[in-house]
């Protein structure tokens, strides 16, 4: 049995070898077509495949990567409805070094749609944010130039 304390000490913080402390995050999203959102990460967005995943010779799953970003995308088997609104209060946000305005000019390019351009944030960041096909929604930023 795992006898960890998760209470904080007196100063409100956690004990630095209590503390949780991940060495990645990778996510895994339920999409409607697999191929449509495929396309959108890899052609749009420029995230490379890592590795497909078939079953009964379909296509099933991609790994896909950006830096050590990694998100895996699953085809929807439709067992809980194909209507139900997916992401609902969840958003994914992305953090690169690149120019974003770059970026975001490229997704637009190649037909993708920003919710909001890129702007200068309050805490130091420039971001943009943006829908993936099954309403997922993506901010992506980078430290604001100086």
């Amino acid at each position: 049995m795992n006898t960890n304390s998760t209470t904080p000490n007196n100063s409100g913080k956690h004990a630095e070898d209590e503390s949780f402390n991940a060495s990645m995050l990778s996510i895994s999203l339920t999409v409607k077509d697999l191929d449509t959102s495929l396309a959108w990460y890899n052609d749009v967005l420029g995230f490379t495949i890592d590795r497909k995943i078939e079953r009964e010779g379909k296509l099933r799953s991609v790994a896909l990567r950006a830096g050590i970003a990694r998100i895996s995308i699953n085809q929807d088997d439709g067992a809980k409805g194909w209507d139900r609104i997916k992401g609902l209060g969840f958003s994914l946000n992305i953090t690169t070094e690149q120019n974003i305005d770059k970026i975001a000019n490229r997704i637009k390019e190649l037909g993708g749609v920003l919710d909001t351009e890129p702007a200068d944030m309050p805490w130091g960041s420039r971001l943009f944010r943006l829908k993936d096909p099954d309403g997922y929604k993506l901010a992506i930023s980078s430290p604001r130039p100086e």
